[in-house]
């Protein structure tokens, strides 16, 4: 995999991102520490965390992801000044008060969530600081619409802007980027950087697969025109994409034991736990197996080909998903297969937004 320039920044990546949100959770820490060996040796040098992690989000397992990621790298000294290491600051509160309490992210809470995370990771630098969601009330996790009645937002874009400036400033920060964003969102952070001379984001972390596709309902164009790259996340759309649940659903005794969606209530209520999601993946797996591919082979091959992506997040739980995402790379899409693919989404639209 050749390298690629994030954004505008100096920064160079891997088409694919190593997500790592399992890890303290449904990875334990030497497992999660073989994943990130094998990852670095096949030469992905991108790693992609958040201080909430893992996930599901819990008070026991907050930061346990920087931390086991933090321990690898003392144990790896040579890996830091090659890795591109990006973390995130989690928003106003989504019921997770051991994270932040109350509505808004004031520039403090921004400062003082970055320090943690250098704690953690048991570096002196972030290579690409975002921020998860946005402080404002947008639509994200299953929300479909904007209402302007449920707006809370109090910290304006310029101060955070000016708190992740002061980040940059100091050294602790190398670029900046944003995650779940909207068109506007992307366009104002850009707007207000260049007018008043503050870190001008790289790139937007947004989900990105076959059943969700909202992406290229004109952020693809702000992003494409701004200069901003998207890591696209959940490819294979919480194991839905990997064929996994077609026979058995994502409830029951037949559900696979283990898989997130299976166990976690709170993962089923958002987006990936539609019955429409399903509906529409088991179409996309059936299209994959008629062409002889494996549907994680054609849900990976998609977001690895589409000019709207800069590198892919691929989540794993185990070193067999972790070749397998892997050698994806490189896997062709006839043309009669991707009409095929745009005739599928025209039909199902977008069930997991």
């Amino acid at each position: 995999m050749n390298k690629i320039p994030l954004g505008q920044s100096a920064l160079q990546v891997t088409p694919i991102c190593l997500g790592t949100m399992t890890f303290g959770e449904q990875v334990q820490e030497s497992d999660a520490h073989a994943i990130l060996d094998r990852s670095w040796a096949r030469g992905v040098n991108f790693i992609d965390t958040a201080e909430m992690y893992s996930v599901p989000a819990r008070a026991e397992t907050f930061g346990s992801t920087e931390s086991i990621i933090g321990r690898w790298l003392a144990k790896n000294p040579g890996v830091r000044d090659q890795l591109v290491l990006a973390t995130k600051v989690a928003g106003p509160s989504r019921g997770m008060p051991w994270v932040r309490e109350g509505k808004g992210m004031s520039p403090a809470d921004i400062v003082a969530s970055c320090e943690g995370s250098l704690r953690r990771l048991q570096t002196d630098v972030i290579d690409l600081y975002q921020i998860h969601w946005p402080e404002r009330h947008v639509p994200a996790f299953g929300i479909r619409y904007y209402d302007p009645a449920k707006e809370t937002s109090q910290v304006s874009i310029h101060a955070q802007l000016e708190a992740l400036a002061g980040l940059v400033q100091a050294g602790k920060v190398r670029y900046v980027g944003l995650s779940n964003e909207t068109p506007y969102g992307v366009h104002e952070f850009v707007r207000l950087a260049e007018q008043h001379g503050l870190p001008r984001v790289a790139s937007v972390q947004n989900p990105y697969c076959l059943i969700n596709r909202t992406y290229e309902n004109g952020l693809d164009e702000t992003c494409h025109r701004l200069g901003v790259s998207l890591l696209a996340y959940s490819p294979v759309a919480f194991g839905l994409l990997t064929g996994k649940y077609d026979d058995s659903g994502i409830e029951g005794p037949l559900a696979p034991r283990g898989a997130r969606i299976a166990t976690y209530e709170s993962v089923r209520k958002q987006r990936w736990g539609r019955p429409e999601a399903l509906a529409a993946a088991r179409r996309y797996n059936a299209l994959a197996r008629a062409h002889g591919f494996t549907p994680t082979q054609l849900a990976l091959a998609f977001c690895y080909q589409q000019w709207q992506v800069a590198s892919t997040i691929i989540g794993v739980t185990s070193l067999a998903q972790l070749d397998e995402d892997l050698d994806a790379w490189g896997t062709t899409l006839s043309p009669e297969l991707r009409a095929a693919i745009d005739a599928l989404h025209w039909e199902l639209g977008n069930p997991a937004l």
